[in-house]
């Protein structure tokens, strides 16, 4: 795998950090240098919120992420920040329900979902994070499937636990949805 550098951002509330949480753990079950540096606005729920998460093979010199090789954007203004950070030949990943724009960049890799419309209309309610997990895994192959089975069955807390299906559903969406 080459270096994963990435930033994940949104409003508070559409789970990014549990989103960077989960992709962290992943690199961590398979036995991989992480870092996971969560940031929010004072006001959380509603706030922005966004987070780097850091896997390799190598030590990481510093969790702070300037330019990601991976950036998911599930709101227009996280879109607006970080769209030109991403190094050319980047993966962007966008919540197309939440972010009306295009890529005009031509050097990225760009794949539209529309998560949280998906997530609403499946019964999904709150896991459009996870929806974009999915895709992430297939444009990227950060990590095998199932290590993310097994990331799903660790970071989903405990009074949680009956949502492990419906993860893994929202998994197997992002994953076979194609844009």
């Amino acid at each position: 795998m080459q270096e994963f550098n990435s930033i994940l951002a949104g409003f508070g509330g559409q789970g990014i950090l549990f989103m960077g949480k989960a992709i962290a753990y992943a690199g961590l079950i398979d036995g991989k240098e992480v870092s996971w540096l969560p940031s929010y606005g004072p006001e959380m729920r509603g706030g922005t919120a966004n987070c780097s998460v850091c896997i390799s093979e190598e030590d990481i010199c510093s969790p702070l992420v300037t330019n990601p090789n991976v950036l998911i954007a599930m709101n227009l203004p996280s879109f607006d920040k970080f769209i030109d950070t991403v190094v050319p030949g980047g993966t962007v990943i966008i919540d197309s329900t939440l972010v009306s724009k295009k890529v005009d960049r031509t050097d990225v890799n760009v794949s539209y979902i529309p998560a949280t419309e998906i997530a609403e209309s499946k019964g999904l309610k709150g896991l459009a994070n996870i929806i974009l997990i999915g895709k992430l895994l297939e444009q990227t192959n950060f990590c095998s499937y199932e290590t993310i089975e097994k990331t799903i069955n660790e970071v989903v807390p405990a009074r949680k636990k009956n949502l492990i299906p419906k993860n893994m559903e929202a998994i197997n969406i992002g994953m076979n949805y194609k844009n």
